[in-house]
Formats: structure tokens, sequence, C-alpha cells
């Protein structure tokens, strides 16, 4: 699978433009704030409905003006595919693929699989649980739209529990059979979506370690745990242990909603005691195995975004990464840089052909 071309008019800083696309590498070059990385969010809205780095479609809108508009034309075992996105301010968002309006946005996740690499992923490693549970939850979308099913049952559910709890503590008034009923629900919805973290886990570690060994020629000794209180406890278990901390809390105390990824380096936790580089390189094998998960799920090449990546890698990591990633294992992978010669330096190196478009203020040229 690979795009053809993209085109967008009126989203972020551009007004219009019209790109097509190299099935190998393509970098985008040019100054700090001229909209390579605009590009990329616009190709990952084609593929996940939404922005990589902020959820507001409205704050997407080109100022001055009240709608945008992104089309784009994919390539799956040599048909055509086209998808198209458009938003205008306080209107439902349109999505269609080969002109057909989708009902659930949730119905195009996993067609288009894609991974992007940003500096904006540092809140994997740095921020709460939250950022970790939505990395696996958006690798496994990807690949089970059922996964997804649960996942919004799931937080349905949890917020009429956290709902009724703060309600219980307002009245003073319990029914237990309420209550009843919504663990039961969210007991079946949570333990599906825990054997599926479980599963993505076993699988996904392994490739993650294969990644990073590579990376940093086994220099360092890192570590990647899924942690869940539904590992050691039955979930209805827990909630009925947890009744009580929850009518004081007001809010659900236990459940997968708390789950986590736990990294560290040499035995220490990573966010504390990981280099920037160390950091940067164990972020780096996370999405080169997610990339490589979601291409033995699907049976074809995701594509590969890497925004930025350059910065705080050293010039031997750089040029083992982008021989990497140029390689038959992937496919058609997408490239920013302030640097247009430390692009092409790189990619004559490893006598790799790239595809480099020139971004200046909102304004594309090849």
């Amino acid at each position: 699978m690979y795009l053809q071309q993209l085109s967008v008019i009126n989203f972020k800083n551009y007004a219009e433009a019209e790109l097509a696309f190299s099935e190998g590498v393509n970098a985008f070059v040019g100054n700090n704030g001229a909209g390579k990385t605009n590009i990329l969010d616009a190709i990952h809205y084609l593929s996940l409905c939404k922005s990589y780095f902020n959820p507001i479609d409205s704050q997407q809108v080109k100022q001055g003006t009240d709608f945008f508009i992104i089309n784009g034309t994919f390539d799956r075992n040599d048909v055509p595919e086209t998808v198209a996105c458009s938003v205008k301010k306080n209107q439902k968002k349109v999505f269609k693929r080969n002109k057909k309006d989708y009902q659930r946005l949730a119905d195009h996740i996993g067609l288009f699989p894609l991974v992007m690499v940003s500096p904006y992923d540092a809140s994997i490693i740095m921020e709460g649980s939250e950022e970790r549970r939505k990395f696996v939850d958006n690798v496994i979308s990807q690949t089970d739209n059922h996964y997804l099913d649960e996942l919004i049952i799931y937080n349905k559910v949890l917020a009429n529990r956290n709902a009724l709890l703060k309600r219980i503590a307002e009245t003073g008034r319990l029914d237990p059979s309420l209550l009843e009923v919504l663990d039961e629900q969210l007991v079946a919805s949570g333990t599906k979506i825990f054997k599926k973290r479980r599963q993505f886990l076993e699988s996904y570690t392994v490739l993650f370690n294969q990644y990073y060994l590579f990376l940093t020629e086994d220099a360092e000794k890192v570590e990647l745990v899924y942690d869940s209180q539904l590992l050691n406890d039955d979930f209805a278990a827990l909630l009925k242990k947890t009744t009580e901390k929850d009518r004081v809390l007001e809010r659900t105390t236990a459940g997968i909603h708390r789950d986590d990824l736990l990294f560290s380096i040499h035995g220490m936790p990573l966010k504390k005691f990981g280099s920037q580089g160390q950091q940067k390189s164990f972020l780096i094998a996370l999405k080169l195995a997610q990339y490589m998960y979601l291409q033995q799920q699907k049976g074809f090449k995701p594509l590969l975004l890497l925004d930025d990546i350059f910065d705080k890698l050293d010039e031997h990591r750089i040029t083992k990464l982008m021989q990497l990633v140029s390689n038959h294992e992937f496919g058609q992978v997408f490239i920013t840089d302030a640097s247009a010669s430390r692009v092409s330096t790189i990619f004559e190196r490893i006598s790799v052909e790239v595809k480099v478009f020139n971004v200046n203020g909102g304004e594309v040229s090849v």
C-alpha cells in the first residue's frame, strides 16, 4: 500500500497544495514553522480520521476560512482508492472512501494503517499512564475494529459508574442492583480489552526488543512490561473489593483504565534515568515495532511518517535507522527535516533515492 497523491485546501497554514509522492522515501525540507509537519498530519487524517497533534478538528482550519478539505489516493494491490475528509466549522466532520460517506468513522480505522514518529511522542515516556494506554489502543485498533467498539463501550459504562458513585455521595442513597448491573457490564467489556492487550504485548514486546537492540547495538539493557491489576486478580472480585474505596473517592479505582506500560533502562525508570538519546531510541524502537506488528497483522506495509527525528540522535544511529526503513521490510516513508543538505547526505551515503519537497510558508515545490 502507498499514497499516490495528496491535496489540501485551507488546512492549517496551507491555502491549497497538491502533491504526488514516490513509492519509496519522500522528504519535506524547510525552516521550522514552514508547514512540513502539517503535510504529515494531513496524511494522518486520511488514515486515522483525526489530527495526530490536536483532537479539535475546527482548530485545523486555516485562519480566516471556515472549512478545510483533504483528499488522497491510495494504491492497495494496484487498485486506487480515494479518501476524502472535510471539516466545516460548527458542522459534523464528513469522511468518504471512494465517494461513499461513512456512517461510523471507526469503520475506516485500520484500512490504511499508519505509524507516526514525532517529538510529540515524548509524552509516551514523560506523561501519565493515559498516554501509554492510548499508544497501545492505537496499535490494536488498527488491526481489530471490534477492540475499538469494546473501548467505546467500556468508557461509556465507566462514565456511568463514576456518575452513579458521585450521585451516591451526594444523596447518601445506594442502589446495589444498579451498581451490580454496571459492574457486570464493565467486567464483560474490560475483560475482553485486557485479554487483547495482554495478547498483543506478548508478541509486540519481542519486536520492540529486536529493534532496540538493532538501534543501540545491544549497548543498553531496557525493559518494557505490561502492568495491569487484572494480571493478578479477577476483575469482578476487584470491583467488589474496591467498592467502599470507590464510594469515598467517587470514582472507579479498579479496571483496565488503570493499565500502564513500565519502561526501564538498566533496571531504573527510563523517565528519570534515561538520557534524551536513550529515550529517543526507545521511542523509535516502540514505533518500529508498531510498524512491524501492523504489517504482520494486516499482510501489507503501512505508511511510516518520521517527523523531525534526526534531532538528538547521533550520526551513526541516524544512518542505521535510515538504512533500516529504506530496505525491503518497510514501504513508503515520509520524513521532515530542517536541513536539506543533511537529508541529501544521509541518503547519498546509503545509496537510496529520495524525493525531496521544499516547503516554504505553506507552499510546496519539488
